[in-house]
């Protein structure tokens, strides 16, 4: 069968993934060279170092080892990255610095994020989570050592927001996957139902779930319309909105949520879904920025 990507003409915005030669960074490279090829644009791996200073003892010697390790990955990788040109430079300054200003001329940032920690969460970086509260384009966090699995792409709807960018995100990835694509709502009722009569808060929910469904329809069908090559499996959950959306995404091959950014007077953060997204989920996950 045709790769969708031969079919279209080269695109000019590259994927660019950083590294630094950890596990988690030689996971994402090969995850992003396999992205460059579905999508058929360039590929950019990029390390960033805010290098000591050239009079310090072996710093040469080190900036020259990076270089060398740099160029031999970069060469891994040009198979797997499809007909697009793979580049690749060391950045002396902030990782986060620099991701974010490579995220404004990217289609895509994707970043490496390591193993389970002692509570069972995924451990991102200090750097990834900058980045993520920052970049401007869609950010991909990948597993190390994780490849990605045979599932459906799987993406949250927040229906409180305008959702189009990253409904196109998840129909896009899951075309150039050939994947079904999996969307799923997750409410709750007032927690002021608590307090009611049974009877009563089973009318509620009856009819909350009903107003649920139909501006949940609202927002995929127009999707489902312009896509119809797409399978797509729509499901409504009534619960806790990051601990179901973990759990649904057990067996997802890609995780798409939201990443609308909060600010407060500490400073920019991600939601409690985002957050839980990127810590408890153990496919790649992606955050597209939305209104």
């Amino acid at each position: 069968m045709t790769d969708p990507a031969a079919t279209e003409p080269l695109a000019t915005e590259p994927v660019v993934v950083g590294y630094d030669g950890s596990p988690e960074s030689l996971a994402a490279t090969e995850w992003a060279a396999h992205e460059a090829r579905r999508r058929g644009c360039p590929l950019d791996v990029l390390q960033a170092w805010p290098w000591p200073r050239q009079d310090v003892v072996g710093s040469e010697e080190t900036y020259r080892h990076a270089m060398d390790q740099l160029a031999f990955r970069t060469e891994e990788l040009r198979p797997l990255a499809g007909p697009g040109p793979v580049t690749s430079s060391i950045v002396p300054t902030d990782p986060a610095e620099a991701l974010e200003a490579a995220g404004n001329s990217a289609t895509l940032l994707v970043l490496g994020s390591r193993g389970l920690g002692a509570v069972r969460g995924f451990l991102v970086g200090s750097v990834s989570q900058e980045v993520l509260r920052r970049a401007g384009c869609p950010v991909v966090l990948v597993r190390a050592e994780a490849a990605e699995p045979e599932g459906p792409v799987l993406v949250g709807l927040d229906l409180t927001h305008p959702m189009d960018d990253v409904l196109a995100f998840a129909f896009d990835a899951a075309i150039r996957r050939r994947a079904p694509l999996r969307v799923v709502h997750i409410w709750s009722p007032p927690v002021s139902s608590q307090y009611m009569a049974l009877q009563a808060v089973g009318g509620l929910k009856g009819e909350l779930s009903a107003v649920e469904r139909t501006r949940f329809a609202e927002q995929l069908d127009p999707w489902r319309e312009r896509h119809p090559e797409v399978s797509v499996t729509a499901d409504l959950i009534q619960g806790s909105r990051s601990a179901a959306l973990v759990d649904a995404a057990a067996g997802a091959r890609l995780l798409v949520v939201g990443r609308r950014i909060r600010r407060t007077l500490l400073g920019a953060h991600l939601g409690p879904v985002a957050h839980a997204a990127i810590h408890h989920v153990h496919c790649p996950v992606a955050l597209v920025p939305h209104a």
